[in-house]
């Protein structure tokens, strides 16, 4: 791009670290937060903020990293009214990096083309790679977009991921995170079944993943997560309730396409009984606690039945 400045909206878990590699790459960041703490600290950092997300308006690219679409729509609605009125230069560009529906973020694109007179075109380049991967630079990011618009927004994914891939047009990135997300949250319950399963006869869940990492069941969600998992840490680096939603995308993509994912279908019932148990505000590692509670549960319904 021209000029290597950008607007970012949501400073929380990932979106924090990823504006502020945006500094450290040379580019310009101006940010909206919803609590100030967090702007604050990116101020420390070198870059600027907003009292509203419309005062981005003439930045020449917006990120926004907020929980879903819905919130995006929310926030934007005070920008796409100031663009209704006052179209922003050609070749706007505003990149929804959350995790939303493939379809929705396709309708999202259209809405905003209106709003600003063809001016403004979205792109979808949702992310994987957690925390740590938002921190250290080296996320893994999904871009729904046309050729030309990937290649000059090449630079700024390039400030955030090491690894950055065009999948298609609008909406091909958040099916790829949906994709993505099918299996790490089926990988993540079934290493967590395996941990209760183990425990409850007696075994060391931590020297399991260490021989099972040896295996062909090796895998960067054992690397990252068995960890949390062996030794039930579950402070959050991101809800484990976004799992739910992410796995329900996959059930509506599939149920465009008529695909059976009967593994998707099982997550999104897990992930569900997850939050009925209170349990989504925990890090992703907490489906072992749901998975120990279905347990205790089963467990009960068979004693009742021999009594």
């Amino acid at each position: 791009m021209d000029r290597k400045e950008a607007g970012f909206v949501g400073l929380g878990f990932m979106g924090a670290p990823m504006a502020a590699n945006l500094l450290k790459a040379g580019w310009a960041v101006t940010a909206w937060n919803r609590s100030p703490g967090a702007l604050d600290a990116f101020e420390a950092l070198g870059g600027a903020r907003v009292a509203d997300v419309d005062g981005l308006r003439d930045a020449p690219v917006i990120i926004f990293m907020l929980p879903d679409l819905s919130y995006i729509e929310v926030a934007a609605a005070g920008l796409l009214a100031s663009w209704s009125a006052n179209p922003p230069a050609a070749g706007t560009a505003v990149v929804v990096m959350s995790s939303v529906s493939p379809s929705a973020v396709k309708e999202f694109g259209a809405h905003v083309a209106r709003a600003s007179g063809g001016n403004a075109v979205v792109v979808d380049a949702p992310v994987s790679g957690g925390t740590k991967g938002a921190v250290e630079g080296t996320l893994a990011i999904m871009v729904g977009a046309d050729k030309g618009d990937f290649q000059r927004l090449l630079p700024l994914f390039g400030g955030m991921g090491s690894t950055v891939r065009r999948l298609g047009p609008l909406g091909s990135g958040s099916l790829a995170k949906a994709c993505n997300q099918l299996i790490v949250g089926t990988t993540t319950a079934a290493l967590a079944e395996a941990a209760e399963l183990a425990e409850r006869s007696g075994m060391d869940v931590a020297a399991l993943y260490e021989v099972l990492a040896g295996g062909l069941a090796g895998s960067r969600v054992l690397d990252v997560v068995g960890p949390r998992l062996a030794a039930k840490d579950y402070e959050p680096t991101g809800p484990a309730k976004f799992m739910h939603k992410d796995l329900s995308f996959v059930l509506e993509s599939a149920a465009a396409v008529h695909a059976a994912v009967p593994m998707a279908e099982a997550g999104v019932d897990l992930y569900a009984e997850l939050k009925r148990q209170g349990l989504g505000e925990k890090d992703l590692a907490v489906v072992r606690q749901a998975i120990s509670n279905l347990s205790g549960i089963a467990g009960c319904n068979k004693t009742a039945k021999t009594q």
